[in-house]
């Protein structure tokens, strides 16, 4: 797996193309959940595209936010996908792993904040998630805030 993260402005045309694709490809058709995928953040400083490739297929994304975007207190990580078709070998663990080092990196003082699909909380737990707060519902799925502090 060839891994990058870059920022709106070093996305190639065809790197957009493809995450925009996966992102509908199982946010919108897989989970059939008609939403606003493209909320603005996507373009904004200090929000980061993880970008995981098998050869020059798109396996994988993330997308990771400095501290005050996405939460007050730390760096957020949301939109985490994988391809359908590359399932069933830990490449989702793999995903969050390179997620969770690329916040770590460049906001090493800060917590890390997601809102988790509530079925997958122990799938985050595992990466050192803990569920804060009450559950809520967006886009007609139960979610649950998750929050992973520093040192």
């Amino acid at each position: 797996m060839n891994w990058s993260l870059k920022a709106w402005s070093e996305l190639s045309t065809d790197e957009l193309y493809e995450l925009l694709a996966l992102r509908a490809e199982v946010f919108v058709v897989e989970q059939t959940c008609p939403f606003q995928d493209l909320d603005g953040l996507d373009r904004r400083d200090g929000v980061l595209h993880l970008l995981g490739y098998d050869g020059d297929y798109l396996a994988a994304y993330a997308r990771i936010m400095a501290p005050g975007i996405g939460d007050e207190q730390g760096s957020t990580i949301g939109r985490v996908v994988t391809s359908p078709r590359s399932r069933g070998d830990g490449l989702g663990h793999r995903l969050l792993s390179e997620a969770v080092r690329g916040c770590e990196a460049r906001w090493p003082a800060h917590s890390i904040w997601l809102g988790a699909q509530a079925h997958l909380q122990g799938f985050y737990g595992w990466h050192g998630f803990e569920p804060e707060g009450e559950g809520y519902i967006e886009d007609d799925i139960p979610h649950m805030g998750m929050r992973k502090r520093q040192g």
